[in-house]
């Protein structure tokens, strides 16, 4: 734990859970139970490495509350995972599931490693590793894995593998962001995007803005960001005019080809130089005058230094975590219109739940039915946050904290926990 004076991830978690329960006047009982995780795993296990020696690796496991359901969340691998992290990571899964309506409660996991370093049989023994220490633990019915930072479908698909040998049987449910032919779902590429979008036209909707030909730049162009881009065209008949990555980017006033600059990227492993257009950096695309800005990178971009400079009439918070507390006050006294990130992106763990639903009924549906239900999905997580946020005068990502909390408080007293 934290002892210095710096806020650590956890602190910040339970600090925006303070402010909604203060606002919703929730029970003293309620507020206690839902500041800590229900459960907590730490896992030691031994994997044998390429060169024949044993090490033993550290593993996190923590379902933060499971009143609507089994809890549900991501794997991460990486080099300096803390328990903190997890188990902020749990607590926003919590309310991000309970925003967008689907019958899971939070978890989170992680193991202590550097895929950098790892060769494919190396990971897939802590893979298999991890699921051996934490088996007990999880199941379609407790809480169900899924991808997160370093790792892929690949490795849910060892995972899975190695759940289904301890059960005796397959079980494609435990774990989702698995391949397409071991009962992954059609749709999971470009969900997270998808339900950004759908997002964003509500948003236009209720705003009186018009997108067909609106301006949209996107920061960090890895898979979220790319499909923003795509699907903005696509979907909404907006121009992409700037985007970046982590090593700067380009614009064009005219329009820009985000299908083209994705291969562009893929090719020379930047944006730098693409089309020859004007070069841009990431902190001059946040305070560029566009009609939507869409943060699809890494957290702490738009802080108390630049929030006075955003120009942008919706921020579309594609990534974890872009806004700090002290901007989200500056942006909305500036009447800017912020998506909040745990709806923004929830179309992710959406189809994450689909694929569950699909695994359990052994039934797979065609991808415009994914489609469908996940748009049903989140148009009406957006109208309830942003109706939540107007009734009581707060900025959206309190509105959307108010609704997540009111259904897990709910849910607990009806089960006689408080």
């Amino acid at each position: 734990m934290s002892n210095g004076p710096t806020l650590n991830p956890f602190e910040i978690s339970q600090r925006q859970l303070d402010t909604a329960a203060k606002k919703l006047n929730l029970d003293p009982q309620v507020h206690e139970l839902l500041r800590e995780p229900l459960r907590i795993l730490e896992v030691h296990f031994p994997v044998r490495m390429d060169d024949k020696t044993v090490k033993t690796f550290t593993g996190f496991r923590v379902q933060y509350n499971d009143a609507r359901g089994p809890t549900k969340g991501g794997l991460r691998f990486h080099p300096e995972e803390t328990i903190d992290t997890v188990k902020a990571l749990a607590a926003w899964m919590t309310w991000k599931c309970a925003v967008v309506d689907i019958p899971y409660g939070g978890g989170k996991g992680g193991v202590i490693c550097n895929p950098k370093e790892l060769s494919a049989t190396e990971l897939e023994g802590i893979a298999r590793g991890y699921i051996r220490a934490i088996g007990r633990f999880i199941g379609p019915e407790k809480d169900i894995p899924a991808p997160d930072v370093y790792t892929t479908p690949q490795i849910m698909a060892w995972m899975m593998d190695e759940y289904s040998k301890i059960c005796g049987y397959n079980v494609p449910g435990v774990i989702t962001g698995k391949p397409i032919p071991l009962g992954g779902s059609l749709g999971r590429g470009d969900a997270t995007a998808r339900g950004t979008v759908y997002c964003i036209i509500e948003a236009a909707k209720e705003l009186g803005i018009e997108l067909k030909g609106a301006t949209v730049a996107i920061q960090g162009y890895g898979n979220a960001g790319y499909y923003c881009g795509t699907l903005m065209e696509e979907l909404a008949g907006s121009k992409v005019v700037a985007i970046t990555d982590s090593r700067g980017g380009v614009m064009d006033d005219k329009g820009l080809d985000p299908e083209a600059a994705f291969q562009f990227k893929q090719q020379n492993g930047s944006l730098a130089g693409f089309n020859g257009l004007k070069a841009i950096t990431n902190d001059e695309i946040l305070e560029l005058d566009v009609d939507v800005l869409i943060p699809a990178a890494i957290e702490n971009v738009i802080t108390d230094k630049n929030a006075a400079n955003i120009k942008a009439k919706i921020v579309a918070e594609a990534a974890n975590g872009p806004t700090t507390p002290e901007a989200d006050e500056i942006l909305h006294k500036n009447g800017i219109y912020v998506i909040p990130d745990f709806l923004c992106n929830a179309g992710g763990v959406t189809v994450s739940y689909f694929e569950w639903v699909q695994n359990i009924g052994g039934y797979y549906w065609p991808i415009e039915d994914v489609h469908t239900r996940l748009k049903a999905k989140m148009v009406k997580a957006f109208h309830e946050t942003h109706n939540m946020a107007k009734q009581h005068n707060v900025d959206n990502r309190i509105g959307a904290y108010m609704v997540s909390v009111q259904r897990v408080a709910e849910a607990m007293k009806l089960r006689g926990w408080v």
